[in-house]
């Protein structure tokens, strides 16, 4: 299985601004299906908790900062996201929460499928036991 990791996504600045292109399967290791974006988090308050069966993401910080929190269920890492042009890959089977949303922060979610409410492990325990540690 691919491990999570930070992808650097190209940086293109003039004096007009910033952009950052982001490619399906040339900067994101998938083709992108889904698109959808967390903002407007309340403070103090946790996202995610789950874990999806086949589904991958890349997750970046467009405006503002957060942590995404993941968990293979023996090792936990914890990611600051806090540039628009890094975006975090999170692999299928991976348990995230993300927390400590900055005032105005935006989370953008680039996903490997379309929304499927059977992909998901919302029970940790439950996540534990379809990938033998229970």
């Amino acid at each position: 299985m691919t491990q999570p990791h930070l992808i650097e996504f190209r940086h293109i600045l003039d004096h007009r601004g910033a952009l950052t292109p982001i490619e399906a399967e040339a900067d994101v290791p998938f083709s992108i299906k889904r698109v959808y974006f967390i903002y407007d988090v309340s403070h103090g308050a946790v996202r995610a908790g789950h874990s999806h069966k086949n589904l991958q993401q890349v997750l970046i910080a467009v405006s503002g900062s957060f942590k995404v929190h993941l968990d293979d269920g023996k090792t936990r890492q914890t990611f600051l996201l806090s540039r628009p042009n890094f975006g975090l890959y999170v692999p299928q089977m991976m348990w995230r929460d993300i927390d400590n949303f900055s005032g105005g922060a935006v989370c953008l979610s680039l996903a490997s499928d379309h929304y499927a409410e059977s992909d998901y492990y919302r029970n940790y325990e439950d996540f534990l036991k379809a990938k033998g540690l229970r």
